[in-house]
């Protein structure tokens, strides 16, 4: 909660007026498997939007649609996704599936060209079913409705290996009205920092042009789900989407800063929840670990050193084990590339706490380690959630990840697909 907003129980993208969802099974994995694999958001009204896409050199046919898509003038009515398939590294015919499921996805809808976003998920370097999907597009359509099944289907049906579907609503007041924010994702593997196979799809109803969508979005991925890492591999695929259909009359402009500010806290709140259920969430993976990096020559340096802790297999391993092996860590802020000097890092574990207040424990002080404090580093490390801080004193810079320890069962269950 935030005097700004206040989070409810989310039933999903129907939480939020003039939008309706489906989530459908067409047979995209196979003919016999029965789970969701297609999902269809439909807005009522035209939308604005924004979107923030994986670096990855070689994206999914769907990403190299949706960007071109985005830079068109809009307007936006919705996105149909599909899991099971990526649709990537499928050359021509992937592009040409890829606009296929827009136009009849639009064409259902009866709504214009070009207004509609797609995206895939799942395994890569095969062609989609199409005759599975063009029909699953049309029961897509016909299921769409507004209720809190249709919410709990549409997350599901964007499910890989995700456990659960995630789901995170909020209402901003505004004199006598409220503006609703919700989002929806997936992602448990292939997680790593500029995203990963994750697809994150908010929806407003508040009025906003698409310039300042864009810039609320992009800073919200860069501080949640550009700062989340599992496994280290960055999918084709990544791509978030914020729609904003206009239905609540409340316009959204820098004029008015406050009401500005709140929308823009309100879509970094409900990005940084969806990062954290990835995380959370994450294949085969035990704990949840926050870095956090404070006196930094630069943020760039503290990410640096952010980066090379939460993504070291040694470190995740030692995590895994309950072990509270800072020679690994110092080890990787060594390499990290980051500049510092060993007498003057100071490091902490600490636990998580609804509370203000959380116990925390020095491990380094001026590089020297603080060995009477030995056992409970191992009692903090044995939790399923706990944070290191890390202070260089070397500046101001400062950045936080969220990560994960690494597992023998990670490794079973990736072996092969």
């Amino acid at each position: 909660m935030s005097n700004r907003f206040i989070e409810t129980v989310s039933h999903g993208l129907v939480d939020v007026p003039g939008f309706q969802v489906s989530g459908v099974n067409c047979g995209v994995r196979a003919p016999t498997n029965r789970r969701l694999d297609l999902a269809l958001i439909h807005s009522l009204f035209p939308c604005n939007a924004a979107g923030v896409f994986t670096s990855n050199a070689a994206p999914s046919a769907t990403v190299h649609l949706n960007r071109k898509t985005l830079a068109g003038s809009g307007p936006f009515y919705g996105i149909v996704a599909n899991s099971g398939n990526a649709n990537a590294w499928t050359g021509d015919r992937g592009l040409d599936d890829a606009r296929e499921m827009c136009r009849r996805a639009e064409a259902s809808c009866n709504v214009t060209t070009d207004s509609f976003f797609v995206c895939s998920t799942g395994h890569i370097g095969f062609p989609l079913p199409m005759k599975n999907i063009r029909k699953g597009i049309q029961k897509a359509h016909r299921s769409l409705g507004t209720s809190e099944r249709h919410g709990l289907d549409n997350a599901q049906a964007i499910m890989t290996t995700d456990t659960c579907e995630k789901r995170v609503t909020v209402k901003i007041p505004y004199q006598d009205s409220i503006i609703t924010l919700s989002g929806i994702a997936k992602g448990a593997g292939m997680i790593d920092p500029n995203m990963a196979t994750m697809l994150a799809f908010l929806a407003t109803d508040a009025c906003v042009p698409n310039r300042i969508l864009q810039t609320i979005l992009k800073s919200a991925v860069d501080s949640s789900f550009n700062a989340i890492t599992i496994d280290g591999d960055q999918s084709t695929n990544d791509t978030v989407l914020l729609l904003a259909n206009g239905n609540s009359d409340i316009k959204i402009n820098r004029k008015n800063h406050i009401l500005y500010d709140q929308l823009n806290s309100a879509v970094t709140y409900v990005c940084g929840i969806l990062a954290n259920k990835i995380v959370s969430d994450g294949e085969r993976t035990t704990k949840v670990v926050e870095i956090i990096v404070n006196g930094a020559q630069s943020n760039r340096n503290a990410e640096k050193v952010a980066r090379a802790i939460g993504g070291s297999l040694l470190v995740k391993s030692s995590w895994f084990g309950n072990d509270p092996n800072w020679g690994r860590i110092v080890d990787a802020i060594g390499y990290s590339g980051a500049a510092m000097r060993e007498d003057r890092v100071d490091m902490n574990f600490f636990e998580f706490s609804e509370k203000k207040t959380r116990r925390s424990v020095v491990v380094l002080k001026l590089g020297k380690p603080v060995n009477r404090n030995r056992l409970i580093w191992k009692e903090i490390v044995s939790n399923p959630r706990f944070g290191i801080e890390i202070k260089l004193g070397t500046g101001l810079g400062s950045y936080r990840l969220l990560s994960t320890d690494i597992t023998a069962e990670y490794v079973n269950f990736n072996k092969s697909e």
